[in-house]
């Protein structure tokens, strides 16, 4: 078995997330419980301790395929923020939950649309809201 990488979470983006949890139902949403266990195996930190290199909510992040080195951005949004034509994934999507807490130098198995897996690496945080010292978003 793979080792998780280890995954840092501000403790606004934890009380945020465990309330928007509460409000789905395993049938909405499958993923819920890979969410909550992403959620119970993060180190919570103060969002003003938070490093510049950690992928929380509304952060924006440059990724490298592997296999072609091709790079793409996404911001990791909550699911009324994301929208498929404004380079947003959302929490609640697989890839979305796995990205959260990650750090800039991580790599990811990413599934394409076919089932196939990519490898892929997040070469650089290039916004977090907690850098900047937003805190409300």
């Amino acid at each position: 078995m793979t080792q998780q990488p280890n995954i840092m979470l501000t403790e606004l983006d934890l009380n945020r997330l465990e309330k928007l949890i509460t409000t789905l139902s395993r049938d909405a949403f499958p993923g819920k419980d890979a969410l909550e266990e992403e959620l119970s195996r993060a180190e919570i930190v103060d969002s003003k301790d938070t490093p510049s290199t950690v992928v929380t909510m509304n952060s924006c992040v440059r990724f490298k395929v592997s296999e072609s080195e091709e790079t793409f951005s996404l911001t990791l949004v909550y699911p009324k923020d994301a929208h498929e034509h404004q380079n947003t994934i959302s929490i609640l999507a697989p890839i979305g939950s796995a990205l959260l807490g990650l750090n800039q130098g991580d790599d990811i198995q990413w599934p394409k649309p076919n089932g196939d897996m990519i490898h892929v690496r997040i070469e650089e945080v290039t916004y977090q809201p907690e850098r900047d010292g937003v805190y409300y978003r």
